[in-house]
């Protein structure tokens, strides 16, 4: 059995165990054993993040000297690369990513997401000149400055979460913030990480901090509530999203927050290859665990049976290529824990006793090991008003539901409280796009277009939060607009 190194915090350029030497277990979710430990963070511990942070940015160089910043950020970039299989490992072993998922969405996007951050940095504009403008007698030059908000939190979950950490790490650093990462406790290895590279790379004492403990919300709600903190960045559920804006009410602190989703792929009747998009949305990669998956299918009811036949077929020839630890094809490993995977299993009891039908899967799986095992499931017979249809789920559940055309398509997609991403597949470009932009979310796939990358903005309306992650616009997050004018010189009569 795999055992992972100890994760220890970083705080104040030092790697250290918590204050009172505590320690939590770190939980395979393929074997529901203990893989390793990691520190387990006082409130003494983040507070300490919080003043080194403070620091960092009040009384040195590293929000000013762009050319320090951005070297140091290549440098990490490099140390990075060379731990790949590192992060591999920890994608596996902590996140529960089977091996054919490492090299996507867990290490290979979010390496290249990090490229994308540098690649886009030049096109910030730190100035932006706004013009002359009279004003009492005199006319007034008037120019912008791009500058840093300060100290960051960054609080991150435990489905995707080295690409999640370098969504906000990396832009932080490159705006010239300085930054106290809060992983989630079931992942504090892909957490620790980034302390112990940036040791490694030299970064001044502060800029960079890394705190995790066996409380989920001891170190996050020190973070939102601490008036030393100037934005909290934050991927999760919407209730903790929500509780996140209550809480840092009291000292006006800016937010980003990318939330819950409950993503409608709309198949319309002239989509050329219809069986292919009716089958591709199985919902399977990461066990379904993603923020910005298409959980709901909506096919025109036309061609409704025919495609439950697509996704019965498509279930049955996936099978049981799945949840195998060793097996680099399966994309699809175990949910996180066994609260998780007990939460998953709520819905699908839910779903059955809501009247959908249970088309595939719907068990819990323990031949597959002593982890958390649920298996491919889709449910048909779905009406939107559902609570399968409505709320997240987070595991690997589908659910297909018929519409009558594309007006009632584009009314179920939006009657939902969330809106984050989505798709739509069409023979007719003009009229999916049509569609695609009457679809109240952050980011739509127009005939499988490749929506979500590490060059444009990402994020989400209504319950799926604010702000933007990714490209220029996720820099921009972790920066203020200052403006400065000056007379130059007495107005015209």
């Amino acid at each position: 059995m795999t055992t992972l190194p100890d994760a220890q915090l970083y705080i104040d350029g030092q790697l250290r165990g918590a204050s009172d030497g505590g320690t939590f277990d770190v939980i395979s979710p393929w074997t529901g054993a203990a893989i390793g430990k990691a520190a387990d963070a006082t409130a003494d511990d983040v507070n300490a993040a919080i003043a080194a942070a403070r620091r960092a940015f009040d009384q040195t160089d590293w929000a000013t000297n762009t050319e320090k910043r951005v070297a140091l950020v290549k440098k990490y970039r490099e140390l990075f690369e060379a731990a790949r299989p590192r992060l591999g490992e920890l994608a596996i072993n902590e996140a529960g990513a089977a091996q054919g998922a490492v090299s996507r969405a867990h290490v290979g996007m979010a390496l290249d997401g990090w490229d994308d951050y540098m690649a886009v940095f030049d096109k910030l504009e730190w100035e932006k000149d706004y013009g002359e403008k009279p004003a009492f007698g005199m006319v007034h030059k008037r120019i912008g400055v791009r500058e840093p908000v300060g100290v960051v939190g960054a609080i991150t979950p435990w489905n995707v979460p080295l690409y999640v950490n370098i969504g906000k790490i990396v832009a932080a650093l490159l705006a010239g913030c300085t930054v106290i990462l809060k992983p989630a406790p079931d992942t504090p290895g892909m957490g620790a990480i980034f302390g112990e590279l940036a040791k490694e790379a030299g970064f001044p004492d502060g800029v960079i901090n890394v705190v995790f403990g066996a409380d989920p919300a001891l170190a996050g709600e020190m973070l939102v509530t601490d008036p030393r903190v100037d934005l909290i960045s934050f991927t999760g559920s919407t209730g903790v999203g929500k509780r996140i804006m209550e809480q840092g009410a009291a000292t006006l602190k800016r937010v980003f927050l990318e939330l819950g989703g409950k993503s409608a792929k709309i198949v319309l009747d002239d989509a050329p290859n219809f069986a292919m998009e009716v089958g591709m949305a199985m919902l399977v990669f990461h066990a379904g665990q993603g923020c910005a998956v298409q959980s709901r299918l909506l096919v025109p009811r036309s061609r409704y049976e025919e495609a439950k036949a697509i996704l019965k077929g498509a279930y049955g020839n996936f099978g049981d290529n799945w949840g195998d630890i060793e097996n680099p094809a399966h994309i699809m490993g175990p949910v996180i824990s066994k609260r998780q995977m007990e939460r998953v299993k709520s819905y699908i009891d839910l779903g059955q006793q809501e009247g959908a039908t249970l088309l595939a899967g719907g068990n819990i799986r323990p031949d597959k090991g002593g982890g958390y095992f649920v298996e491919p499931t889709c449910f048909v017979d779905v009406t939107n008003d559902m609570r399968i249809a409505q709320e997240e789920i987070f595991g690997p559940v589908l659910v297909v539901i018929p519409y009558e055309d594309d007006e009632d398509a584009v009314r179920i997609a939006n009657q939902s409280s969330y809106g984050l991403s989505g798709g739509v597949s069409s023979g007719d470009l003009d009229r999916a796009i049509n569609i695609a932009k009457r679809v109240r979310t952050g980011s739509m796939s127009v005939n499988n277009g490749m929506c979500i990358a590490g060059d444009i903005p990402f994020g989400g309306y209504k319950a799926s939060g604010m702000g933007r992650e990714w490209g220029l616009e996720g820099i921009e997050e972790f920066t203020d607009v200052k403006i400065l004018a000056w007379p130059v010189g007495q107005a015209a009569a």
